[in-house]
């Protein structure tokens, strides 16, 4: 009876630990997201792709619309070509103009859209980025929340639309949200020109260190010329001396 109770034990703690396994196997559940190519600095410039997988199995993913933030819009927008896709900038006037290089500009892009070509899309399986280069970013906040909507060959639509809320759960169809880090001196991520000509990006090394190596060559090159010019010199000196 006492090995029938073990066998038991065992036998339960075995299906508990294969359920683990099951549930640590299954797939995560995916979602539209947004992602920087490096940095995404507030007050700058950035490329973000917009990763879109295809979570169904029998139809593909044909069209991706993406909205920009009403409340904070960004100037300027642009779309990098994504073979097999054409895309659609959508733009509006703004109920207040931003500045942006002492220039007031009245409109802005509201909505980037997406659609397949060849009719082919996202296969099941496969996932699509779509880049966007962004700026300049707002320095008013922490994040922005870009509205997707995706829409499938059977005329399926999943509106990637619900904001996440800080302290709760994530929703079940999340909207990609773009992390803004500090603002930089550089708001277009890009080297100075002082910068650029020295590697380590140190400006004192860039306008000081060139000139100091040059001299420095410089008093090698003749020290070692005076050296063979002496070393000639001595030899032919030499020479006399054993000849007499």
């Amino acid at each position: 009876m006492q090995a029938f109770r073990i066998a038991s034990r065992v036998t339960a703690a075995g299906a508990v630990a294969g359920t683990a396994v099951l549930a640590l196997s299954a797939p995560a559940f995916a979602h539209v997201t947004v992602q920087p190519e490096g940095a995404a600095a507030k007050g700058g410039y950035a490329v973000v792709d917009f990763k879109v997988p295809n979570e169904r199995d029998k139809a593909s993913t044909t069209k991706v619309e993406v909205s920009l933030p009403a409340d904070h819009p960004i100037a300027s927008v642009m779309a990098q070509p994504v073979p097999g896709w054409n895309v659609q900038v959508t733009k509006a006037k703004l109920a207040k103009p931003l500045t942006v290089h002492h220039e007031k500009i009245d409109e802005a892009v509201t909505k980037v859209t997406w659609t397949a070509a060849d009719g082919q899309g996202i296969q099941p399986g496969y996932f699509q980025k779509f880049p966007l280069s962004l700026g300049a970013l707002p320095d008013n906040t922490d994040q922005l929340v870009f509205k997707a909507v995706q829409t499938y060959s059977d005329k399926e639509v999943v509106r990637w639309i619900e904001v996440p809320q800080a302290g709760q759960d994530e929703p079940e169809n999340p909207a990609p949200v773009l992390e803004l880090s500090a603002a930089t001196d550089d708001h277009h991520g890009t080297a100075s020109a002082k910068d650029a000509s020295d590697p380590t990006g140190n400006p004192a090394a860039a306008t000081g260190s060139g000139s100091r190596t040059d001299t420095t060559a410089r008093v090698l090159g003749v020290a070692g010329i005076v050296v063979g010019v002496a070393g000639v010199a001595y030899g032919v000196l030499a020479g006399r001396r054993r000849t007499a």
